[in-house]
């Protein structure tokens, strides 16, 4: 990458967005974030992280039916049970998509550093044999790890490690009120499928997305970045 390229694209990356504003981020608590978690968080909003999150949608039912076919109980025989043109006719679309692009936490130590970003959707169920549309909200932390590695010339490079959703970090709760305990069953087992599937359908999308981003940035200028949040962060102690 050409000196110039990576001026603006390092410019471009650290350039506060409105789009900050528009999810209701004060300026100033962002200003406070070390500047890798801005960069990431300005890539992820250039990027339009929420548009490709939305897409799981696509998979997802697709996903769930899969997973519907082991399932015990009721969730296992509704869902096997269904036929082709009725699981088509179902539907589970990925609405009111949230970033936490002002609290992202970034950890460093030595080379190597890890990114904890927080995201909640809700997802909007309709099956073919009840009308009634019933939404579930899903919450989940997605940590990335990343390091910086010399090779046999002394040159480093950033080596992509681990990506992916924190088990513990995924809770389902159904907004949707008045529900027949038929169904309320159905939906136990249904929560259980969605904490097995959701998590790599996000990771598939955001993953690859935050390593992009990443990849743009000079590795000078990226271990510069991590010596910086180190020394801000021992001047607070």
């Amino acid at each position: 990458m050409c000196p110039i390229w990576r001026l603006l694209v390092l410019l471009s990356l650290l350039s506060l967005p409105s789009a900050l504003h528009k999810q209701g981020l004060a300026k100033a608590h962002v200003d406070s974030k070390p500047a890798l978690a801005r960069i990431i968080a300005q890539g992820l909003m250039k990027h339009n992280a929420e548009h490709r999150i939305q897409n799981i949608r696509l998979r997802l039912m697709e996903s769930l039916n899969a997973s519907g076919q082991m399932a015990p109980g009721m969730v296992g025989w509704l869902i096997s049970s269904m036929s082709l043109q009725q699981q088509r006719e179902s539907s589970a679309n990925v609405t009111n998509i949230q970033l936490d692009y002002g609290g992202i936490r970034m950890s460093f130590h030595k080379e190597w550093f890890s990114a904890n970003i927080s995201l909640e959707f809700d997802i909007d169920l309709r099956l073919s044999f009840n009308n009634k549309i019933i939404k579930i909200h899903v919450c989940m932390n997605l940590i990335m790890e990343f390091c910086l590695e010399k090779d046999e010339f002394g040159r480093r490079d950033l080596v992509i490690g681990s990506c992916g959703v924190e088990q513990s970090s995924i809770y389902t709760t159904v907004l949707t009120e008045d529900i027949s305990p038929k169904m309320k069953h159905f939906l136990r087992h249904f929560r259980e499928n969605l904490v097995k599937v959701t998590p790599h359908l996000v990771e598939s999308q955001v993953c690859p997305l935050i390593s992009e981003i990443l990849r743009q940035l000079d590795v000078k200028l990226l271990k510069s970045l991590m010596e910086q949040a180190v020394a801000h962060k021992f001047n607070q102690l």
